[in-house]
């Protein structure tokens, strides 16, 4: 089965410490440490060693979605310091205004594609070019963000083929028009099927769905539908 979790973001809003003890709870083998808003990171980064992380086969941490240019020194330099635990970043591209500091994360540097709000990094070409500039980064294939972009679900098959040696971790939920997440309804089920071979068994499903205690293990099992393994499926 793929190992699969929550962001703590999604199940608890600006309280990590709360999404974790929900995820694990529900026997999820991988979470993301989730810091949306700029305020939330240094607190969060503080907390690394004293949060019960055992269980987890894969933990990663998102960075704020956005920040003041005057913070991203900050920001960058106390990422920086976490890297020695080998957990993915993600980071919005639009949020980054000095890549070539980003650039010394390598392969930890996880850029995830963007929903239609945002200038650039929604399709398989713009990311090409933020690639260009970030040539080891890793890819956080937002599937909701996706389909938001294009429901025929041909750039999210365009990222993937693309970009699917640099996978590293799949957001999935279902992206409104307003560019919230929600969680998966039978269309979005069924447009996911269309990509999902194109997902390594071995990549973790991270849930940004925002659903209650009581509703999570009804949406992983809405998530394990919509992203089967089958036979079909790539392995890198």
């Amino acid at each position: 089965m793929r190992p699969i979790g929550f962001s703590t973001g999604a199940l608890a809003y600006a309280d990590f410490q709360r999404g974790l003890a929900m995820t694990r709870t529900a026997g999820c083998a991988a979470v993301e440490l989730s810091a949306l808003r700029q305020p939330e990171l240094f607190p969060l980064l503080e907390s690394l060693n004293s949060l019960d992380l055992t269980g987890f086969e894969y933990v990663s941490i998102h960075a704020p979605s956005q920040f003041e240019p005057a913070w991203e020194e900050m920001v960058w330099d106390r990422l920086r310091e976490e890297s020695w635990r080998s957990w993915p970043i993600v980071v919005h591209p639009d949020a980054l205004f000095d890549f070539s500091r980003w650039r010394e994360l390598g392969h930890l540097l996880c850029v995830e594609n963007m929903d239609k709000r945002k200038p650039i990094g929604r399709t398989a070409k713009e990311l090409g070019l933020i690639f260009k500039q970030l040539p080891e980064a890793s890819l956080c294939f937002d599937i909701g963000h996706a389909r938001q972009c294009d429901p025929t679900m041909t750039e999210a098959y365009l990222i993937l083929r693309e970009f699917g040696s640099k996978l590293r971790q799949v957001h999935v939920s279902e992206v409104n028009t307003r560019s919230k997440h929600d969680p998966l309804s039978y269309a979005s089920i069924l447009a996911y099927q269309e990509v999902a071979h194109l997902i390594p068994a071995h990549v973790p499903l991270i849930l940004e769905t925002p659903v209650a205690e009581d509703q999570m293990e009804s949406e992983i099992a809405k998530v394990r539908e919509a992203l089967p393994l089958n036979r079909q499926t790539m392995v890198a």
